[in-house]
């Protein structure tokens, strides 16, 4: 680890003022720590924001959205009663990722921009474009049982490891910033960029900016009685998905009135499936239909090597997804949450 200067900010105006080239702002860093340990990150400079005011709420606004800030721990997020209660594929996410002890230290604004796990970027042996654009993508070629099925490039297949993520894309959500150009909003959909030719870029934060809050629009609550996470892993416990999905449904008179669905683990980015949701507006549910619509949302899906049988996976979690979300939504959280092998129940 480099030596590095520290500065503790006092208000997100300060933050914002104390960046400069080589800075790295500090929340929990359950991942940039890591990453600085193994000199993946190398930053001059470290402000620390964990003390800034007003970025630990969960507020509901007057127009019914829900504001988390970017301070909020993950664990605290998922027990809050009404949050998880508006938004229970987005507690079911939560839970699911990490273990206990993480959750209770990571936060939101840590959780939206941490970054990928492939084995490559994290061995500085391997070539890696994320790591040194032009050096070469070494999992290309490689292991790839975990690697991108879809948005991948011939520079880079990794995927995003998030599971708050997929929720958040399929319900809409908003990343709130602050930077030294002032305040901007941009849909969670869009924050997080596909490779192409540019790994080394990862989301659509300019130089200095600081995500203050995620924030969920009004219409999302609609989608509480009937909304599901589910996540296949290599087990059960503390590990990151091989494929996850995010299904919210909104039914009435027994037809679909509106779907959404957001897939996690198969892309650099939550990978929200519109067109499957577009084949399931309007319909009678039916397990031919969510078939019909999981083969939809993986259309594009190509293996990156030996990970063929990723896309079929896929598909099956998405229906597995739609299918428990058509079931409705559980009083309590499931023992094991977003497990397709959850049995008992527990509260929340």
């Amino acid at each position: 680890m480099n030596r590095f200067d520290y500065v503790r900010a006092s208000s997100v105006a300060e933050a914002v003022a104390g960046f400069r080239p080589g800075t790295a702002y500090l929340a929990s860093g359950t991942n940039l720590l890591d990453l600085m340990k193994g000199g993946l990150s190398r930053p001059e400079r470290i402000v620390d924001i964990t003390r800034l005011p007003g970025l630990g709420a969960i507020e509901r606004l007057p127009d019914g959205a829900s504001r988390i800030g970017a301070l909020v721990r993950n664990s605290a997020l998922a027990h809050d009663p009404a949050f998880a209660g508006s938004y229970p594929a987005v507690a079911e996410a939560l839970l699911s990722g990490a273990s206990a002890q993480l959750r209770n230290a990571a936060t939101t604004a840590g959780n939206v921009l941490q970054r990928t796990r492939c084995q490559y970027f994290y061995d500085p042996a391997s070539a890696c474009n994320k790591r040194e654009p032009g050096a070469g993508c070494e999992a290309i070629g490689g292991e790839t049982r975990t690697h991108a099925i879809l948005g991948w490039s011939e520079h880079c297949i990794a995927t995003h490891p998030s599971d708050f993520c997929v929720p958040l894309a399929a319900l809409d959500a908003v990343v709130e910033i602050e930077g030294p150009n002032g305040a901007r909003e941009v849909p969670l959909e869009n924050f997080h960029t596909l490779p192409g030719e540019h790994p080394e870029r990862e989301t659509e934060l300019a130089p200095g900016e600081l995500v203050v809050a995620v924030r969920l629009p009004p219409e999302a609550t609609a989608f509480a009685g009937h909304s599901r996470y589910l996540k296949v892993r290599e087990r059960t416990s503390y590990a990151f998905a091989l494929v996850s999905a995010a299904a919210a449904l909104r039914i009435e008179a027994g037809r679909i009135v509106e779907a959404r669905i957001a897939l996690g683990g198969v892309a650099l980015k939550p990978w929200r499936a519109r067109e499957a949701e577009n084949h399931l507006a309007g319909r009678e549910p039916s397990p031919d239909l969510f078939a019909e619509a999981a083969a939809k949302a993986l259309e594009e899906a190509k293996p990156s090597g030996d990970n063929a049988a990723k896309i079929e996976l896929a598909r099956r979690v998405v229906r597995r997804a739609l299918s428990l979300a058509l079931s409705g939504t559980p009083g309590r959280l499931p023992a094991l949450p977003a497990s397709p092998f959850s049995g008992a129940n527990h509260d929340a």
